[in-house]
C-alpha cells in the first residue's frame, strides 16, 4: 500500500478533499501498481476516513469513487497433473519437495520453509502445518509465526504417488530441524524457493506464480469429488460458523482425496477419474 498512498501519507486528515482522493486514485492507476494493490489502498484510506467522520475529525467520507474499491482478480491459472510432473522434474532436486508440497498438499511457500521434520509423518501419510514464515518486502525481517487463522493449522494427508519423493528428500535433503532446508540444512528462505521455481517453470513453459501451485491443489482436489468443506479443510482455509460445525464429518475424507489425486497423477486427465465421489 505505500507504494500506491504515497501522495496522501502525509497530508493531516482534515484536508483531505474528494478532488485529492480522485487524482490520487488516477495517477495510482496511470502507474505501475497492480489493480488489486490499488484497490485495497482505496478501501483501506476509506475505512480510515470513515473512522475519522464517526469521531468527529471530518464531516464527511471525501471518498466516493463508484468501483475504485472493488477488487477484480484476474483468474489465476492452474498446471495440470503432467505440468506438475514436470515441473517438479525440472527444479533443482533440493527443492522438489517444496513444490510437491504445494501442488500437491495445499501448503503456502511459508509454510513450506517452516516446516519440521518431526511435522512430516511418511509412515503414517500425513503432514501437519503449525507455522508460517513470513518475509517482509519492505523490511529485511523475517520470523515465524502461527498461521492467520485456526484453519491454517491442519493436517494434510499425503497423496501416495509423491510418497517416495518426499522419503527420498527425507534422506538427502532434510535438516535436523527442517525438512525443506538450505544446503547448509538451516530454514531455507521462500525467496530461494521461488527462484527455484521461477527457473523451472521457463523450463517448462508456464506462467504461473508459485502460489498458484496451491491453487492448482485445490481444483484437482475439487476434481476428484472433494466437498468446499473437504477443501476449505485440507486447504486451510477460514469457514464460516456452520462449515466448521460440520467439519468433523469429513475427517476420513482427506486421505480419500489424497487417494483420487495420486489416481489423477496417473491417468493426468481429470476427466477419466473414477466416478465414486
Amino acid at each position: 500500500m505505500r507504494l500506491h498512498l504515497g501522495d496522501l501519507l502525509d497530508r493531516p486528515i482534515a484536508t483531505i478533499t474528494p478532488p485529492m482522493i480522485r487524482a490520487w486514485h488516477a495517477k495510482a492507476l496511470r502507474g505501475t501498481g497492480g489493480r488489486t494493490s490499488i484497490s485495497q489502498s482505496y478501501r483501506f484510506i476509506r475505512a480510515v476516513l470513515k473512522v475519522a467522520v464517526q469521531d468527529g475529525a471530518i464531516v464527511r467520507n471525501p471518498c466516493h469513487i463508484p468501483g475504485a474499491g472493488a477488487q477484480r482478480s484476474a483468474e489465476r491459472g492452474i498446471a495440470t497433473p503432467g505440468e506438475v510432473a514436470k515441473l517438479i522434474e525440472a527444479t533443482t532436486p533440493r527443492l522438489r519437495a517444496a513444490v510437491a508440497l504445494a501442488a500437491w498438499c495445499g501448503l503456502r511457500r511459508g509454510e513450506i520453509c517452516a516446516l519440521r521434520v518431526t511435522d512430516v509423518e511418511l509412515n503414517a501419510g500425513r503432514v501437519t502445518v503449525r507455522r508460517n514464515y513470513v518475509e517482509l518486502l519492505e523490511a529485511p525481517r523475517k520470523f515465524e509465526k502461527d498461521p492467520k487463522s485456526d484453519a491454517g493449522k491442519r493436517t494434510v494427508t499425503i497423496p501416495p504417488h509423491i510418497l517416495p519423493l518426499l522419503e527420498h528428500h527425507a534422506r538427502e535433503y532434510s535438516g535436523v530441524v527442517y525438512f525443506v532446508a538450505d544446503r547448509n540444512g538451516g530454514q531455507v528462505r521462500g525467496n530461494t524457493i521461488y527462484q527455484a521455481f521461477v527457473r523451472a517453470r521457463g523450463q517448462v513453459g508456464l506462467t504461473i506464480a508459485f502460489h498458484d501451485l496451491r491453487h492448482t491443489g485445490q481444483s484437482l482436489a475439487a476434481a476428484t469429488g472433494a466437498s468446499l468443506v473437504d477443501l476449505k479443510k485440507r486447504l486451510g482455509h477460514s469457514s464460516t460458523a456452520a462449515a466448521q460445525r460440520y467439519m468433523h464429518a469429513v475427517e476420513g475424507r482427506d486421505a480419500q482425496i489424497a487417494d483420487a489425486l495420486s489416481k489423477l497423477a496417473e491417468g493426468g486427465d481429470a476427466s477419466r477419474l473414477p466416478r465414486t465421489y
